[in-house]
């Protein structure tokens, strides 16, 4: 017999005997006093147990949210889901900052800073600035200085030294911006821009912290305050890894104000607060009585329902204040909601058949991301402040029709874009890019053509 089959051998008559044999010995002599492993999860499946107080009054729209939107998960899968992430891969699903595809995405929320990744930083609001990253010379005696924006300008960079000339705003490069002067008095220096950050390390200890240098010749414009440093071919790579490092501007939206100089930053959802909750801003359209720039969410779905808000609105008011994670099976408490006295206060569209009071609203929410913005479509902007008077324009498809017709909605193309009438050219409004279809609801359409055969007035 071969060595090798005698130790197999062996092997399996100690296990029938009973010796111990060979590997981990996980009997209970030998586990002791071991406990295994049991993560601490949110809980977001399962029913809870946990009652909120009963609503004793009967205000239907209440009622209505109570029976629809119980729960948190209600409010995710119903109203959450269906208006800002209904699609993979499109706006809040997987696309667009923030995620909200899973309920634990929507709790991500809770008191995480907004328009981080705006795309287009005319949309970015003054409350949502965080305090800028700091930029310096390195190995110069000067201060650093608080970063207001950046901008990399490709494109072949001219030799400005031999043509005795100044890179302007729109040379090629990478711009810096900064809020004060930088204090080099020179036009030009060779040297590396370092980047550095505010943290919080492990030990809750405050640290600047230099996370980025870029070696080039930089060249010194606006006393100081911009400045512009050429970037070789060799050097894209380098600016493309600062860029997606995430440097973070003071003034991302680039009008001169630092808006967490002003306040402090505002959230997407800030616990016991919706009105400053910038989630909510978005879809309101104003914030703390304030516009909120950007296009009125959602683009492409129906704005939210009173409702649909004052689930929204309770469960943000009922959230824990320290920003702990809330159960999500758990029923919002209704009863003890501010928002419940007056449900109807959270009307997104307004009040009144006037074009202040209701019509725009119903449009700006609805039609808004094509027709707003700085390229609205067949250049109509419905989030203009000159929109009215547009109204009442030839219609760019059927010139001999206005928008608008004062008394007549069957000769307003406006009108008969909106019910899909057969002599229209084009898609009916509003029109959703992800269905291929769009019409607004029964009431929303009654308005309307109720303003226009009252004489489409502009406010009572």
């Amino acid at each position: 017999m071969s060595a090798q089959r005698l130790s197999f051998v062996v092997a399996c008559a100690a296990l029938l005997v009973g010796a111990p044999a060979c590997g981990p010995d996980f009997s209970d002599q030998a586990l002791g006093e071991f406990s295994p492993f049991e993560p601490q999860r949110p809980n977001f499946g399962h029913e809870s147990t946990d009652q909120a107080p009963t609503y004793q009054g009967d205000n239907a729209m209440v009622l209505e949210a109570i029976e629809l939107y119980r729960t948190g998960n209600d409010l995710h899968k119903k109203v959450i889901t269906r208006t800002c992430s209904p699609n993979g891969g499109v706006c809040h699903n997987q696309s667009e900052y923030p995620d909200l595809r899973t309920p634990a995405n929507f709790l991500a929320t809770i008191n995480a800073p907004c328009n981080v990744q705006p795309g287009d930083w005319t949309s970015v609001d003054d409350r949502c600035e965080q305090a800028g990253d700091r930029f310096m010379m390195a190995d110069r005696d000067a201060p650093e200085v608080e970063i207001g924006h950046v901008e990399y300008i490709p494109g072949d960079i001219q030799d400005y030294r031999e043509a005795g000339i100044l890179p302007e705003v729109g040379s090629p490069g990478f711009h810096v911006f900064l809020r004060e002067p930088l204090a080099i008095d020179r036009e030009e220096i060779w040297g590396g821009g370092r980047f550095v950050r505010t943290f919080i390390n492990d030990q809750g200890i405050i640290e600047d912290l230099p996370y980025a240098t870029f070696t080039t010749r930089w060249w010194i414009l606006d006393e100081g305050r911009h400045l512009v440093g050429e970037v070789r071919n060799y050097q894209i790579d380098r600016i493309n890894e600062l860029n997606a490092v995430g440097i973070v501007q003071g003034d991302l939206n680039r009008n001169g104000i630092y808006g967490a100089r002003q306040e402090r930053p505002v959230s997407l959802l800030t616990p016991g607060s919706p009105e400053r909750s910038y989630l909510i801003g978005r879809m309101r359209g104003t914030m703390m009585g304030q516009p909120v720039a950007g296009s009125r969410m959602p683009l492409a779905n129906q704005p939210l329902t009173i409702p649909e808000m004052l689930a929204l609105f309770c469960f943000v008011e009922g959230l824990p204040a320290d920003g702990a994670w809330p159960d999500m099976s758990a029923a919002i408490d209704y009863a003890s909601c501010s928002y419940s006295d007056d449900p109807e206060n959270l009307n997104l569209l307004g009040e009144g058949v006037t074009w202040k009071g209701r019509v725009s609203k119903v449009l700006q929410a609805n039609c808004g991301g094509c027709h707003g913005g700085n390229n609205p479509a067949e250049d109509l902007d419905l989030r203009s402040e000159d929109a009215y008077e547009h109204l009442f324009n030839a219609s760019v498809q059927r010139p001999g029709l206005k928008l608008i017709e004062p008394g007549n909605p069957e000769q307003s193309y406006l009108w008969l874009k909106l019910i899909n009438d057969e002599s229209i050219e084009g898609y009916p409004m509003p029109y959703n890019p992800l269905t291929g279809e769009g019409s607004l609801r029964e009431g929303e359409l009654g308005d309307i053509q109720t303003w226009i055969t009252n004489g489409a007035i502009r406010d009572e």
